[in-house]
């Protein structure tokens, strides 16, 4: 009985190892068949969720919190100096131009005035007005307005003009005015005997600073007889002086 089993033992350990020695390829190539489907499957997944990523329907998380900002950096080495410029070209020579400051000017007039003057004089001083002037290069306006008037036989000339501190003007010229009359009588007594408001007016130039006497005379006409000359009768007689700029 003994040695029987024995004999089977054996007669089983025998086929059992042969019929794992025969199925041992199969079972390995079913490992090795079954891991290579896992492979694949893990490669479709990787695939499938690239491609999920791709087409933009990946969910994104929350913004994370800003980071602070870093330490200052420290000052960097000075570079070298650059290499000086060149000259440049020669400008134009420019023109001189002169700056003069001048005071703001003020009026600066004078009126002399008399009722009735009525003086018959033919030679001499009719007026006299005094006036300030304030500067040495500004000219003079002068106006005489008053009643005139001449008589005489036959042709005469009578003359009004100026004077300043006793001459005639001579920047430009003498500021004057004349009456002549060409029609009288036998007597001075003529019925001719018409008195006019005239004026004598002019600009002069050249007198100095300070007080000056601008007066109004009454006299000849070169190579003319004289008259019977009458000035500011029954009417107001004035003198106008005004300092001008040039």
């Amino acid at each position: 009985m003994v040695k029987m089993t024995s004999v089977r033992i054996t007669h089983w350990l025998l086929f059992g190892g042969l019929t794992l020695i025969l199925i041992s390829p199969f079972f390995n190539a079913e490992k090795v068949k079954q891991r290579g489907l896992r492979q694949r499957d893990a490669a479709d997944v990787v695939e499938k969720f690239s491609l999920f990523q791709y087409n933009g329907m990946c969910l994104q998380g929350p913004p994370g919190t800003a980071g602070r900002d870093g330490t200052p950096g420290v000052n960097g080495i000075p570079g070298t100096p650059g290499i000086p410029g060149r000259d440049g070209l020669k400008g134009e020579k420019g023109e001189c131009v002169r700056e003069i400051f001048e005071e703001s000017w003020k009026p600066n007039y004078k009126q002399c005035a008399w009722n009735s003057l009525n003086y018959g004089i033919d030679l001499g001083k009719i007026a006299e007005c005094t006036f300030t002037k304030m500067r040495s290069d500004s000219a003079l306006r002068v106006l005489f307005s008053g009643s005139l008037r001449l008589k005489c036989k036959a042709a005469c000339c009578q003359r009004w003009y100026f004077t300043f501190n006793g001459a005639e003007c001579s920047g430009p010229l003498p500021i004057e005015a004349i009456i002549y009359l060409d029609q009288g009588s036998a007597e001075y007594n003529s019925t001719i005997n018409i008195h006019r408001t005239s004026s004598v007016e002019g600009l002069c130039e050249g007198i100095t600073a300070g007080l000056v006497d601008v007066a109004v005379w009454v006299g000849l006409c070169p190579d003319y007889p004289r008259g019977d000359a009458s000035t500011g009768w029954n009417s107001v007689s004035r003198v106008i002086i005004e300092e001008l700029p040039k």
